[in-house]
């Protein structure tokens, strides 16, 4: 465990110490789901039902091992930061503070389109090229422009999101006035002001420097701050996103191309014949369609039917290391994490999402361990029980 530690030991007890830190909008709108959360609901349910049936007295000289190689890279555990909009309102420079911390620790980082912190700012700060999440808008020029600026700063992998074509209902936000933009109220001010480390140390900062934060990585003439004031017309996502586009985008793109929010085997044969290297078996966290399936219940399929041709992550409500273990014995090289990583920055910035990396992997060593399990190629279905 790293020195000065911060006072969590696990994915519950940061959790509880960003509610506390954050304002009750932005806590909400990383926490919690779409419409009744079922789906979030469900994705823990899945993970629970899931059980492991382990190997003993399988103890060697050699040591246990938890790296991985991704894409050509290796990583020291399989754990990748989930591209997340806002890193940066739950701690001041929180996509630098985490990217940093990624690299330190020795996984992937990848930045996203709706950061508060340019891709370029996240680079420069980053000793590793980070990768790079792109949503497809109505004005596809401007998403190959944010994609070749992405390129030039040394993303060399690109996780285009494919299960956002229109934005989900999530009436928390709109009550909280954190939908987008965001709307002033007694309440929110009200709810700023109860948080005063938070007013002072976050979004104090950013206004005493850079002003009200914005979408970094929009161009000029569309950007402007989360209250929608300033700049000019409005970039929308695409309801007629299709295979064509993701075509498009793989013609364009000279790097690995990872599809994420892949919950059909049929849907990851099409990503693999188009030329994509990987997918990602994902219902966005329970945050977007209300009734998706858990990835966890369609990982095998899919694993089996298409992870020889690709690299197959997946990703969705990750709270332990044994959830990890599940998902890479159904099928999975490795895992993003998103909330994990935001409540930790928002703990205790870069050293907080160190600590929250190193928990997560302690315990996937200790599942390993427990379960007989000295590598990731150890891990496989076998060991699952399901549905119990």
């Amino acid at each position: 465990m790293l020195s000065n530690s911060l006072d969590f030991q696990n994915f519950m007890e940061v959790r509880a110490i960003a509610k506390r830190r954050l304002p009750r909008g932005i806590f909400e709108y990383i926490d919690r789901g779409a419409e009744d959360e079922r789906a979030l609901k469900s994705n823990r349910l899945a993970f629970d039902r899931v059980k492991i049936r382990p190997y003993v007295l399988r103890g060697a000289a050699t040591p246990r091992s938890t790296s991985v190689c991704l894409f050509g890279s290796e990583f020291v555990t399989p754990l990748i930061v989930s591209p997340t909009a806002f890193a940066g309102l739950v701690h001041y420079r929180g996509e630098i503070e985490l990217a940093r911390a990624a690299a330190d620790f020795g996984i992937p980082f990848c930045a996203a389109t709706e950061a508060i912190t340019s891709v370029e700012e996240i680079a420069r700060a980053s000793p590793v090229p980070v990768w790079f999440q792109l949503y497809l808008w109505d004005n596809e020029a401007v998403s190959y422009e944010l994609m070749d600026k992405a390129w030039t700063t040394g993303s060399r992998t690109l996780v285009l999101t494919v299960d956002t074509p229109v934005m989900p209902k999530r009436e928390f936000n709109r009550r909280n006035g954190f939908d987008i933009p965001f709307r002033l109220s007694s309440k929110n001010i009200f709810d700023v002001a109860l948080h005063p480390v938070w007013a002072c140390g976050v979004l104090g900062r950013y206004l005493a420097t850079s002003g009200l934060p914005n979408f970094a990585n929009y161009p000029q003439k569309y950007r402007k701050n989360l209250l929608r004031r300033g700049g000019g017309p409005s970039l929308n996502l695409m309801p007629e996103l299709n295979w064509d586009h993701v075509r498009h985008v793989r013609e364009h793109w000279k790097g690995t191309l990872v599809i994420k929010g892949i919950l059909r085997k049929e849907d990851a044969h099409k990503a693999a014949d188009i030329g994509a290297e990987g997918v990602v078996i994902s219902n966005h966290g329970g945050r977007m369609f209300d009734s998706a399936v858990p990835p966890i219940e369609v990982l095998k399929e899919i694993a089996d039917s298409v992870g020889h041709e690709l690299t197959v992550l997946a990703d969705s409500s990750i709270q332990r290391g044994s959830d990890i273990f599940k998902l890479i014995a159904a099928g999975a090289k490795a895992v993003l994490v998103g909330r994990s990583m935001l409540y930790a920055t928002a703990a205790g910035g870069r050293q907080g999402a160190m600590q929250m990396m190193q928990i997560l992997s302690d315990e996937l060593a200790m599942t390993m361990d427990l379960s007989g399990c000295r590598t990731l190629a150890d891990i496989d279905e076998s060991m699952l029980v399901r549905g119990v």
